[in-house]
């Protein structure tokens, strides 16, 4: 049963950066460091942004229970709308939502109340905004026992998110390392539990966005959804043991590792993707007068491409796109399909590369 207690407004009013937090730090920021140097060497980096965001949607999507297959998520992507369940939609809302709330703060240089509501609407494809109704309660999956209960009154739920928009954007408040922050956000986000769902999903979002404007990133390339699925009963225990215990150091900790390990995988990733990449390059430029890097770069944005996408990206007839397709095809660079009465082009290699994560 919880006991009688409410959220406070942020900073915190103790020092949470204690000596194991702050020697936790380095490694993780190396990774990143890392990370971005790596991602800036893929000649366009919407290549990473689909790829990695469709990865990114569909497990963060899964931690809510919203379970999709590798394949109809790739399908979704080409709007084969006949393919399109209503999880593949729930996944391409996300998607959606992550790339609009970059080009947000990209465009504003904050992030604001105002773009978080909008990233949850594009979750939600709607605009119910902020809770306005009591009743909102935590509860285990298994048991039905309430875990936690979030701020009920709606104007308690303003004041903290106005306060939480202060804290995000005005380093002044707090002089924090980056990634101490992002956990403090992240738990004070989940925490107030502002909207009446895509909580979740809004909060794995504003992550990354976090990062970004810290300039430890360029794009959105950097997802903490699959470390919290493989590791997710520390994550609802760790964020109540703050609730309760005030357990900063473990959570911070918990997420520190999160951004570590999911860099370095995510290098892996990008170096395999690139080398991919190269020796598809290769292979189409010794053999086919018709190469170009924005042919290349059509076939790595997602791993299935059909003849409308070659005709805008390369501005070329649909005769011309499909008969670069089809030789392709005949010569097993990629994988010709029929769905109904339009043909769709699989980048095998790349398909396996990340469904294989």
């Amino acid at each position: 049963m919880q006991d009688k207690w409410s959220l406070s407004s942020l900073p915190l009013k103790t020092d949470p950066e204690t000596k194991t937090i702050l020697k936790a730090l380095p490694k993780a920021h190396a990774a990143l460091a890392e990370l971005k140097g790596i991602a800036s060497t893929i000649p366009n980096q919407n290549i990473l942004i689909n790829t990695l965001a469709l990865q990114e949607a569909k497990d963060s999507s899964a931690i809510e229970n919203i379970i999709t297959t590798h394949d109809e998520l790739y399908r979704s992507e080409l709007n084969l709308k006949s393919l399109q369940s209503l999880e593949a939609k729930e996944v391409q809302n996300y998607i959606t939502a992550i790339k609009k709330g970059f080009v947000l703060i990209s465009e504003k240089q904050i992030l604001s109340n105002n773009i978080i509501l909008e990233i949850q609407a594009t979750i939600e494809q709607n605009r119910g905004g902020l809770r306005k109704l009591p009743g909102t309660a935590l509860k285990n999956a298994l048991t039905g026992e309430v875990i936690y209960t979030p701020p009920q009154e709606y104007d308690t739920i303003v004041a903290l998110m106005s306060n939480l928009e202060k804290f995000i954007n005005d380093n002044s408040l707090a002089d924090y390392d980056p990634l101490v922050k992002m956990a403090i956000i992240h738990y004070q986000f989940e925490s107030i539990h502002p909207f009446y769902d895509g909580n979740g999903r809004t909060g794995r979002i504003i992550n990354i966005l976090y990062l970004i404007l810290n300039e430890m990133l360029d794009s959105p390339i950097l997802y903490l959804s699959k470390f919290i699925i493989a590791n997710k009963p520390d994550y609802y225990r760790l964020l109540q043991e703050v609730r309760t215990k005030d357990n900063w150091e473990e959570w911070i900790l918990y997420m520190i590792r999160g951004v570590y390990e999911t860099s370095k995988e995510t290098i892996g990733l990008v170096k395999d993707i690139k080398f991919l990449m190269l020796e598809t390059k290769h292979r189409i430029r010794n053999n086919y007068k018709f190469y170009s890097q924005d042919l290349l770069n059509n076939l790595f944005m997602h791993p299935y491409t059909k003849i409308e996408f070659v005709v805008r990206d390369l501005g070329v007839s649909r005769i011309t796109a499909a008969n670069y397709l089809n030789k392709l095809a005949e010569d097993d660079v990629l994988i010709k399909q029929k769905i109904g009465s339009a043909n769709f082009y699989i980048n095998q290699p790349l398909f396996e590369l990340l469904t294989k994560r």
